[in-house]
């Protein structure tokens, strides 16, 4: 094995798949990409790290919702052009051509071109790491979508997209929550 540099060690382990979240900030929507995120347990929460640097980090805090759009490959450019701009001069919705559609349960919209959508409402705020934790109070999904592939940050602006799929219900039934997997 050949010793990594330290520094270079989170492109190890980046988690995904990149996501786009939309907050309102009272005034106007907007999107930011993020990339760190984690499922805690099987319930309906997650995290995502954001922080100040963020403008849409004010609206999270003050409004506490958001939702989480979860794109696929064919949108990576899309993706990446929504996190070099900043939402303090760009119309995101505008500028790269997303249709916003409203949720039953939080103000900041749906993103019809996403795969899916999560509609959450802020948890709680880590503030020494900028977790932000959210709980999901709706969820959809686009199945008619024909590209269902993800992307992965790896956090050196190279991005690892979504492979084939290996099932291993049968021998994981029981420790899957009830309902989550049909197994025959």
């Amino acid at each position: 094995m050949e010793k990594l540099e330290l520094s270079k060690a989170f492109t190890l382990m980046e988690p995904g798949p990149v996501v786009l979240v939309t907050t309102h900030d009272g005034q106007k929507d907007n999107i930011m990409t993020i990339s760190w995120t984690m499922v805690l347990d099987f319930t309906p929460i997650f995290a995502i790290t954001t922080g100040e640097w963020n403008h849409s980090f004010v609206a999270l805090r003050k409004h506490k919702e958001c939702v989480i759009a979860i794109p696929t490959v064919d949108m990576l450019d899309t993706v990446v052009g929504i996190g070099t701009c900043s939402g303090t001069d760009t119309d995101k919705f505008a500028k790269f051509k997303l249709t916003p559609v409203q949720g039953k349960f939080v103000r900041p919209p749906l993103i019809e071109e996403c795969l899916a959508n999560i509609e959450c409402k802020v948890i709680d705020i880590v503030k020494k790491h900028n977790i932000i934790v959210l709980e999901a109070v709706a969820a959809y999904i686009d199945t008619e979508r024909k590209e269902k592939r993800t992307v992965h940050a790896v956090g050196d602006g190279t991005f690892i997209v979504d492979g084939r799929k290996i099932d291993r219900k049968k021998m994981m039934a029981s420790k899957i929550p009830f309902g989550v997997i049909e197994v025959p």
